[in-house]
């Protein structure tokens, strides 16, 4: 009893806040725009049950699915999203690989305060440190300025706006993502490996390579994972930082839903945004499963 209630309790919150609400969205895409409140006609009429259910099945129309393919604003904004979410998980590695393996060299009284520094930022609220980066950013902010001081510049910087404040955002919210898995993984670092090695004659940049970067490679993948999943749909962070010039879908999908209040076109957006990211999730899960059975 105890088992099912363990194993229950996760399943009925997946089920409360996942399936549910997915299958709520998947029911608005399949449904006709209209000038009501809401700003749609369900084609799934329930309350006739079986017989409503074989009618719709009959004729269901996937009209809003299809517009996705005419519009070339929409697979522009998937792939820009996908371009920008690479992007930026590639340099949430490069940025934090070094933090988390000077972390896990550090002695071991200075490690709970790095931890406490890396996770610091969550302290205060996300969109307060996003708009934190526009005042950094801006032509007359604190970077601009230091710049000018230094007289590496002479004339201010245009980074606000751009794509590049994007990059920065993006990478600056989820590098605890990125250093923490790798920390995790190099934390458990056999140091008497990297003495072998060197004993063998590798020197400390061939042993790193030979040596360390595999024995990393699930906290790199994990963390790859975790800043990419929630990039990809990012909707704050290219809206006050990259402007109107920077196209991602969830953008794309906050101007459906509230510009435009085009419910059914906005859900059939997020439908296939999930099904995108399903891929890595299930990535993320399978590598999840090989690493606790190579903890066995």
């Amino acid at each position: 009893m105890a088992r099912r209630l363990l194993i229950g309790l996760p399943n009925t919150w997946l089920l409360a806040l996942f399936l549910v609400p997915f299958l709520i969205v998947l029911k608005i895409s399949l449904s006709d725009t209209a000038l009501a409140i809401p700003p749609y006609t369900p084609t799934l009429d329930l309350s006739q049950g079986w017989a409503g259910f074989r009618e719709w099945w009959a004729g269901l129309d996937i009209e809003n699915f299809t517009w996705l393919t005419q519009d070339d604003l929409y697979w522009k904004a998937y792939l820009s999203s996908l371009k920008i979410a690479t992007i930026s998980t590639f340099l949430a590695l490069v940025v934090g690989f070094p933090i988390a393996y000077g972390m896990s060299r550090a002695p071991d009284a200075w490690r709970p305060t790095l931890m406490m520094l890396i996770i610091l930022p969550f302290w205060t609220s996300f969109l307060i440190r996003v708009y934190a980066w526009k005042a950094i950013l801006s032509q007359e902010g604190l970077l601009n300025q230091f710049l000018m001081s230094l007289g590496v510049i002479s004339d201010p910087l245009i980074i606000l706006n751009t794509n590049l404040a994007v990059y920065i955002g993006i990478v600056y919210t989820y590098l605890p993502f990125m250093v923490l898995p790798i920390y995790s993984a190099l934390e458990r670092l056999d140091e008497s490996l990297l003495e072998a090695a060197e004993d063998l004659g590798c020197s400390r940049m061939t042993a790193f390579w030979l040596v360390t970067l595999p024995l990393a490679k699930q906290g790199i993948i994990a963390g790859s994972f975790l800043v990419f999943i929630p990039a990809m749909g990012e909707f704050v962070i290219p809206s006050l930082l990259g402007g109107s010039k920077t196209l991602m879908i969830g953008k794309v999908l906050w101007e459906e839903f509230f510009s435009n209040r085009d419910w059914p076109v906005a859900s059939a957006v997020a439908v296939v945004l999930l099904l995108i990211l399903i891929i890595p999730i299930v990535l993320f899960q399978k590598n999840e499963e090989k690493q606790r059975e190579a903890g066995k």
